[in-house]
């Protein structure tokens, strides 16, 4: 499954986020060799503004989502100013996290929030048509 990250900043220093990101996470062993930066074909739905610079990882099945999700939220309780994580899905879901929601969480609720984002990145749209749509922002 291939994801991207795309970072937003109230600065409006996005490349340099995304650096900063990219960095973050390339410190994860399980993720180093996984993440690439790449420059986006077109902006992700429901986007404001261009986006410069993404980021991608190819996880395999039942890959690192729990060191993705993890990463995501410890580096933006980390970070100075008002930055979102959006990861983009192949199926088109999105899974939005924002530093103004992660910043006074206790390690308790950080870890929680880590794990229901690696639960949304494991979870498979249904072959059926009645796929889950909860936390998708219907």
């Amino acid at each position: 499954m291939r994801i991207t990250l795309a970072v937003d900043t109230e600065t409006g220093d996005r490349a340099g986020a995304t650096d900063d990101l990219y960095d973050w996470l390339r410190q994860d062993p399980q993720l180093l060799s996984l993440v690439r930066r790449e420059s986006p074909v077109g902006v992700p739905a429901g986007a404001m503004g261009a986006w410069s610079e993404v980021l991608t990882l190819v996880l395999a099945p039942g890959g690192p989502t729990a060191a993705v999700g993890a990463a995501v939220v410890v580096w933006l309780q980390n970070r100075r100013g008002n930055q979102t994580v959006t990861i983009n899905q192949p199926d088109g879901t999105q899974v939005v996290v924002s530093s103004e929601k992660v910043r006074g969480l206790t390690a308790e609720g950080a870890s929680e929030l880590a794990q229901q984002v690696a639960e949304a990145l494991r979870q498979r749209p249904a072959t059926d048509g009645t796929e889950d749509r909860a936390g998708q922002g219907d």
